[in-house]
């Protein structure tokens, strides 16, 4: 194609100044690309520490002095036919005393399924999975305070006065210094007979795909249940002032790249329309000679094509390349990386779409004024 051509040779012949904007458009979206992508890793790290000891979506008993859940089957429809749901797990739980004095709360949970809400078992750090009734995972905090390791035992206490032993098969580490004192997870059919449950449960724990939509999946459920003997929680209703922080990190974000856009498309807008000035006396003789408005116009819109598609690329490569540098070398004193490598690649995708959307947009004000160049005026001026 001609214009194409004519856009290349442009490019080419002015070839320090595409060099100057092809590096100011890789600075920008380098820049655009590691704030992005460091917030995003951020705050996956924050969620994942800070929720992965919760689940997004809770489903207990609301009568109170009653925590067996009712209806339990028809519920377990409802979450199983509600759009967005990751996975869920059934739960026995019930406060007690481990060795009479400290409170714990222990947590009965399919063994299968409870990976899915808490990752427990990459949490581990001694021992393992409990396997068979009487078996616990005790947090790290706890162990330390009852001094027991695996394959200790210590003597858990019921509100009313009853003892039952109970073995140590693992040591867990969930980051949450709360959680790892008092947590004391184990298999449900355990809590089940310790607090006469019988085959009953307690609650419903669910996770959603995309912990920002647990709110609007809690109310599905809650609509769907339609039982005032059943609450349904989750964890934006009761963290509000952490999920408007959350909010606000993607507010800033969109403005970065706003911001980071709008340079682009200045610089390349402010190239092309010195470009046509410079090549105005070429435009008007390939005028004279035939070529059309459209594909004198089209030079320009390909060239900032052009820019923004080289300019983007190298920008992101840039951009992760210090993303990774900084998860690499920002440590803590124990040598541990400060966040997680994350690549948010719908995020890098969605950069560099409208990084070239822009790019070739900065080209339309040059490109009109390129279609209006009369060529005996042009050629006479020159």
């Amino acid at each position: 194609m001609l214009a194409w051509k004519l856009a290349i040779r442009f490019l080419k012949s002015g070839r320090l100044q595409t060099i100057l904007i092809t590096t100011g458009i890789s600075i920008a979206i380098a820049v655009q690309v590691f704030i992005g992508l460091l917030i995003g890793s951020l705050q996956k790290n924050f969620v994942d520490r800070t929720l992965g000891s919760s689940a997004d979506v809770v489903i207990e008993s609301a009568i109170p002095g009653n925590p067996v859940l009712q209806d339990t089957s028809s519920i377990i429809s409802v979450i199983e036919n509600i759009g967005g749901i990751d996975s869920f797990s059934l739960v026995a739980d019930g406060n007690a005393f481990a060795e009479k004095e400290l409170a714990v709360y222990l947590r009965g949970f399919d063994l299968e399924q409870i990976d899915a809400l808490y990752n427990i078992v990459d949490s581990i750090v001694e021992g393992s999975m409990p396997r068979v009734y009487g078996e616990v995972l005790i947090g790290q905090e706890l162990s330390e305070l009852l001094r027991v390791s695996p394959a200790d035992t210590f003597t858990i206490t019921l509100p009313g006065g009853d003892d039952y032993e109970i073995t140590v098969s693992g040591i867990y580490d969930l980051g949450v210094a709360q959680v790892n004192e008092s947590w004391v997870f184990t298999g449900i059919e355990t809590v089940q007979t310790i607090f006469s449950y019988g085959e009953e449960i307690t609650g419903i724990e669910v996770t959603t795909d995309d912990v920002f939509e647990a709110d609007s999946i809690a109310l599905a459920i809650k609509e769907e249940i339609n039982n005032p003997d059943v609450t349904v929680t989750n964890w934006i209703d009761e963290n509000e002032e952490l999920f408007q922080a959350l909010r606000s990190q993607d507010i800033s974000t969109y403005m970065i790249q706003t911001a980071v856009i709008a340079s682009v498309v200045v610089a390349i807008a402010s190239m092309l329309a010195i470009t046509v000035l410079q090549k105005s006396r070429q435009i008007g003789i390939l005028k004279a000679m035939g070529i059309k408005d459209r594909e004198a116009s089209l030079v320009f819109l390909f060239q900032g094509f052009t820019l923004g598609f080289v300019g983007s690329i190298i920008g992101i490569s840039i951009g992760v390349g210090m993303l990774f540098a900084f998860t690499t070398f920002v440590t803590d004193e124990s040598g541990s990386s400060l966040i997680s490598f994350y690549i948010d690649w719908g995020f890098i995708l969605l950069s560099w779409v409208i990084a070239i959307v822009a790019s070739t947009l900065a080209g339309v004000l040059p490109a009109r004024r390129s279609a209006r160049l009369s060529p005996i005026e042009v050629i006479n001026a020159g």
